[in-house]
């Protein structure tokens, strides 16, 4: 049995975070991840990059007023804290990441060479009171090389390290239980897997080659969340908020099982808030799948019309790009597996994106040349391939046509062509008189006030009937899951609580397995942006309190 200073379990962004600022302290640290090499990085290399920021340079230069006595007011507005105690570490969490991202998180990130795509999106609008769910202005800053350019600094500081000797690295180290001694976390053990050369978020093998163990004075679990436990997600998604589907898709590989929150939990950690989670109701099947179940969530505009399995219109406001979670739980309280958008192409190409590093091959790549292509008409590359290969997007001249191939593909018999075109006439009247009574109309309209959305994210207004805006097209939305948003229960420094409210003492969590922060930073709703932040910030924390 060998021994470290810090066993830091799971190789993504906070474990990567944390392990750097643990070797800057000058400890002795053993980084394990169950997958091979070619995952380092974990889920954020598959990321847009979205972070959020407050009051930044970007923000001003397009006349965006912010501040972060506004971030923290749209963050608890979203979050729905409770009043009972049960929220208190992770409120706490939440005022000190907005105060973060309103200070530290763009300059010193800015110091290790991130850098930024200087049009700020809008997601998350919400579209409620004042007071309530979404983000007053916008605040999604995509870094320039997406997820992989958030992590390079970090990638490149380990192998540095690993090249002095200062860290050790070990591949294909599942850990599968935590070592306690009287009452304290003093090591973890677990299974050295075979060797497998599988790309990177491929399925790996489980095969177990031989036992270890390893002692330490200090574990940080850094595993991430349950996403791709689907089994797991549909037995603690809250039972207020109807059911999850049995056909779902996965938006993150394989290996986000839960098992490092099972193995603290089992040694005596406390997992809050467990039914808290971030799904997406937007995804499609991927063409071309890595792992399983692969799914890509579309980042739609404002202008499609979203219609559930009935062909209904969503009420307001869950119009595309507004409130993710609302629109999750309208169609899972109503039993459905998906939803529908329609639109027309001249819809798809202004505001159609899709989520993930391989789908904007201009912003992971930094190829400014291919960037440009985002101004001129029509869809980009990434989304074009997606309208051409998969059976989601449904094509036709009219609604009449539309309904059938919805139906379809659905194999079922739920919309009714006539209703389906009553329902694109009375949007398209609304259009028409160029301000309207109809919320969604009058917020796309409003949306072009600003400029980023103005040149490239929100289509001008038009009929959808409009022939020299066709064809129609529908597309087949499916739960796509993605982030938990509750975990293990930890202090201001990362520390793991016991269910009693007590430290356990050897025992940290950054990142999505601590909820990104205090078991729940962002209570029950999320501002996005806020996940890869939530990594950086808590990966941050916990390192520094570890190597002071």
């Amino acid at each position: 049995m060998t021994h470290s200073d810090v066993v830091v379990v799971g190789a993504g962004l906070a474990g990567l975070v944390a392990t750097a600022e643990l070797v800057a302290a000058g400890r002795r640290v053993t980084l394990l991840d169950a997958e091979p090499a070619a995952s380092l990085g974990g889920q954020a290399f598959w990321s847009f990059g979205g972070l959020f920021l407050v009051d930044t340079p970007e923000q001003r230069r397009l006349g965006v007023k912010d501040s972060a006595d506004l971030a923290l007011a749209d963050w608890l507005g979203s979050a729905g804290f409770a009043d009972d105690g049960s929220d208190r570490w992770g409120r706490a969490w939440a005022e000190g990441f907005v105060d973060f991202a309103a200070g530290d998180l763009r300059s010193w990130l800015h110091g290790l060479g991130v850098r930024w795509f200087p049009l700020v999106q809008w997601t998350e609008r919400g579209g409620y009171l004042a007071d309530g769910h979404g983000n007053s202005v916008p605040r999604f800053h995509l870094t320039w090389g997406t997820g992989p350019g958030v992590l390079e600094p970090f990638v490149r500081a380990l192998l540095d390290a690993r090249r002095e000797g200062l860290v050790d690295v070990r591949f294909r180290h599942r850990v599968t239980d935590l070592v306690t001694t009287d009452g304290r976390v003093t090591g973890v053990r677990g299974d050295v897997l075979v060797a497998d050369p599988v790309a990177r978020a491929v399925p790996s093998s489980r095969e177990v080659a031989a036992p270890f163990e390893i002692s330490a004075a200090a574990v940080v679990v850094a595993t991430g969340g349950i996403g791709a436990n689907h089994d797991l997600v549909r037995s603690t998604w809250p039972a207020s908020a109807g059911r999850l589907p049995a056909r779902m898709l996965a938006g993150v590989p394989d290996h986000v099982d839960g098992s490092g929150i099972a193995a603290a939990k089992a040694s005596g950690a406390a997992v809050v808030h467990e039914d808290r989670m971030w799904h997406y109701p937007e995804g499609i099947t991927n063409h071309s799948p890595v792992w399983s179940r692969h799914g890509i969530r579309i980042l739609a505009g404002p202008s499609s019309l979203w219609l559930d399995a009935d062909g209904h219109r969503l009420p307001a406001p869950l119009f595309p790009g507004f409130d993710s979670l609302g629109a999750l739980q309208h169609v899972t309280e109503r039993g459905d597996d998906h939803s529908w958008f329609v639109l027309d192409k001249t819809i798809l190409g202004s505001e159609f994106a899709l989520s993930g590093s391989e789908q904007n091959p201009d912003l992971t790549g930094k190829d400014v040349r291919l960037l440009l292509e985002r101004v001129k008409p029509g869809a980009v590359g990434p989304v074009e391939a997606f309208a051409e290969k998969s059976d989601e997007f449904l094509w036709a001249d009219t609604p009449a046509e539309l309904a059938v191939k919805m139906n379809a593909l659905s194999g079922t018999d739920r919309i009714d062509a006539a209703a389906l075109e009553r329902t694109i006439v009375a949007r398209d009247r609304q259009v028409e008189t160029g301000l309207g009574k109809d919320a969604q109309v009058v917020a796309t309209a409003m949306a072009r006030r600003y400029v980023v959305d103005k040149v490239i994210r929100v289509a001008k207004p038009h009929r959808l009937l409009d022939a020299q805006h066709g064809p129609l097209l529908a597309v087949r939305l499916s739960v796509l899951t993605r982030k938990t948003l509750g975990g293990l229960h930890t202090d201001l420094e990362g520390r793991v609580l016991r269910p009693d409210g007590e430290v356990l003492p050897g025992l940290w969590a950054a990142g999505e397995a601590a909820g990104f922060g205090g078991g729940g930073v962002h209570g029950h709703r999320a501002l996005e942006g806020t996940f890869l932040g939530g990594c950086l910030f808590t990966g941050r924390t916990v390192g520094r309190a570890l190597g002071a």
